[in-house]
């Protein structure tokens, strides 16, 4: 990507959202991953909480501040001011405020279309968030300003994670704390792929059948998410081994690094119910399958946890999450 698409700490306005790509910026995306999910992430940012069912109600408060217990423990609440990084919509860090983790804060992607939602959303929920359109291998913040730095699903996305992770700790605080969560790991992602590559393979086809036709999601519609779904290929850069994972926090500087697994018998299901639902037209669901799927979701997270995390390696499980803090000088 050039210079200019990633601008540097002293930049002016941040660029304009590009949610139409054109054949030949998609074409040149594939051999630029921080280009693909520039584009790939515009073109997603205003369907995006749709896609993920993410809200900013009860159900995603206690979903992120269990991530966030999870693997941080409740010490030190409320963090004074707090950044996440490749925020998307706001989803982690506006549901970790409302749950009072944090004060306030500040959400950067490299996706302008993302940001904007992100401050959309978090200025109709009355939060003290601000935003920039920032890389996360060049925060565009100074020293010490953070007491928390938080992301969910944004490490895979970044090229160099080593170079991001020294950052993060560059702009933490003595004593700061970051946590990552909804990280892949490689043999969590193989199966997770697997599943819903064969799962949208079925339903495009058995809605080619007459009496499914009307659960066909438009061609057009299809014809595009195809292209999305070719372009996730190069968004998505990595997968993580929990034990190499913490040995590269460790190795940026970080201390009292730790990565904990989560979801196994939960991603055996949804990730073929997400596919699923991306296959059929927008609300052709209702909202009694939204329920049934996230409760179905939620019991199987909680055999995971219960059961399954006691018995199964973490290597198996496709969620990792980071914590570590920054020395105190």
């Amino acid at each position: 990507m050039s210079a200019a698409a990633v601008p540097p700490p002293d930049a002016g306005p941040d660029p304009e959202p590009n949610p139409h790509a054109t054949a030949e910026q998609v074409e040149a995306a594939r051999r630029d991953p921080k280009l693909a999910n520039v584009l790939y992430h515009d073109w997603e940012a205003g369907s995006y909480d749709e896609k993920w069912s993410i809200s900013y109600d009860e159900r995603c408060i206690d979903y992120a501040t269990g991530r966030f217990k999870l693997v941080a423990g409740s010490d030190g609440w409320p963090y004074d001011r707090a950044l996440e990084l490749g925020s998307g919509t706001g989803f982690f860090l506006l549901n970790l405020i409302q749950g009072g983790v944090a004060k306030r804060g500040s959400v950067t992607d490299l996706s302008p279309g993302m940001v904007r939602v992100a401050l959309r959303n978090a200025a109709g929920l009355g939060l003290d968030v601000d935003g920039r359109v920032a890389d996360a291998e060049r925060i565009p913040y100074e020293d010490d300003t953070f007491d928390l730095v938080v992301g969910h699903a944004v490490l895979h996305h970044i090229p160099d994670v080593a170079a991001s992770l020294r950052e993060v700790l560059r702009v933490l605080k003595p004593g700061g704390r970051f946590v990552f969560a909804g990280e892949p790991t490689k043999i969590g992602d193989l199966y997770a792929r697997k599943i819903s590559q064969a799962t949208w393979w079925a339903a495009t086809r058995v809605t080619k059948l007459g009496p499914l036709r009307d659960w066909r999601r438009p061609q057009a519609e299809l014809d595009e998410s195809s292209r999305a779904a070719a372009l996730e290929a190069v968004v998505d850069i990595h997968t993580f081994d929990p034990d190499r994972l913490e040995a590269m926090a460790l190795g940026a500087g970080a201390r009292d690094v730790k990565v904990v697994t989560e979801e196994l018998a939960a991603a055996l299901f949804g990730w073929p119910v997400r596919t699923f639902e991306a296959a059929v037209p927008p609300g052709k669901l209702g909202m009694r399958w939204a329920m049934f799927a996230w409760r179905t979701w939620e019991r199987l997270g909680e055999l995971d946890t219960t059961v399954l995390q006691r018995v199964v390696p973490k290597r198996f499980f496709y969620n990792a999450l980071l914590t570590g803090t920054k020395a105190v000088r």
